[in-house]
């Protein structure tokens, strides 16, 4: 089944409903590679297959938005080898599934400081963003060279630019105006963050979006997330009680 046939699938988890929007963050590639003697940019080249294998279970699942955290601002501290090869990486795979990606119809959108990225790799993102804009299933984010803060360190400049330019009043910056102004503007936040990797913490990734979402931590490393590890976390969802700051009477919860 292609992606795009999966969009329409009525395929969906008994017992729950299917969340809007899934964050995952990707981690262990390093560590997978470590555990077979193998050096770290082997566990990233390992961990494309996970992501080419989610983004269409995804899409088969219901779920309509999918983020994946594939490099943070806090990872330009690694070594300068591993980020030459993971940049390259970035290129490699874009190049190769774009013509799958679009074909099955999936929307391509990246988040992040672009400033800091290769000219070569920018031009890349462009041009992905550029050919799947009309397209209508699956919207696939990737955050590249993003940060929770920087992101909100943003958003604030950007309104802020717009007081001293006249065009926003102060009084008129509220919760709404603040999240559009956010890379992921204009996209409904999170239900569901799912971590890999064994650690139990959101490591700067969407501070203000991940306010009111399910978080879903497993052991499993990147490189061996599966379909069957998805599904666990869609279940896990499926049970919990979103209340948003409510009681369980007053959402008529017995």
């Amino acid at each position: 089944m292609s992606v795009a046939e999966a969009q329409t699938s009525t395929d969906s988890l008994a017992g729950g409903s299917i969340p809007e929007h899934v964050a995952i963050i990707m981690d262990g590639n390093g560590r997978w590679a470590e555990h077979r003697s193998k050096p770290r940019h082997a566990g990233h080249r390992a961990g494309v297959a996970p992501v080419r294998k989610i983004v269409e279970h995804a899409a088969r699942r219901g779920v309509s938005y999918l983020t994946l955290f594939a490099f943070s601002s806090e990872n330009w501290r690694r070594p300068k080898s591993e980020v030459s090869k993971l940049m390259g990486l970035f290129i490699e795979a874009l190049q190769r599934e774009l013509n799958s990606l679009h074909r099955n119809n999936v929307k391509l959108r990246f988040i992040g400081a672009r400033e800091q990225l290769q000219d070569r790799l920018c031009n890349r993102i462009e041009a992905a963003e550029a050919r799947t804009a009309a397209n209508t299933g699956l919207t696939l984010i990737v955050a590249v060279a993003y940060g929770g803060r920087w992101d909100m360190v943003n958003a604030a400049r950007r309104l802020a630019e717009g007081v001293a330019e006249g065009k926003l009043q102060i009084g008129e910056i509220d919760e709404a105006l603040f999240s559009e102004a956010l890379a992921l503007g204009g996209v409904p936040d999170p239900d569901l963050l799912i971590r890999t990797g064994g650690e139990r913490r959101i490591s700067n990734f969407l501070l203000w979006n991940l306010a009111y979402a399910e978080l879903y931590f497993c052991d499993c490393l990147w490189p061996d997330f599966s379909e069957d590890v998805f599904d666990a976390a869609l279940e896990f969802y499926a049970r919990r009680q979103r209340r948003y700051g409510n009681t369980q009477k007053q959402l008529g919860i017995a």
